[in-house]
């Protein structure tokens, strides 16, 4: 499954290293974060990873599969 998380801010190449199974794309004032999640559980430890750092999550979508 592919998923998009919009984060509020630029997020730092440091602070990406964090979650090196997603790309990040810089946007206006917020980051997005694009990439495979293998399952549920992937899924909560990623957003556990976001809130351990303070990010904010604005958005979170499954993305269809090409």
């Amino acid at each position: 499954m592919r998923y998009e998380f919009r984060v509020t801010g630029c997020i730092s190449t440091v602070m990406a290293e964090a979650f090196p199974e997603l790309d990040r794309a810089l946007v206006p004032q917020q980051t997005v974060l694009v990439g495979q999640v293998t399952d549920e559980a992937h899924l909560y430890g990623l957003l556990t990873r976001f809130q351990d750092l303070g990010l904010r999550v604005l958005e979170m979508r499954q993305l269809p599969e090409p």
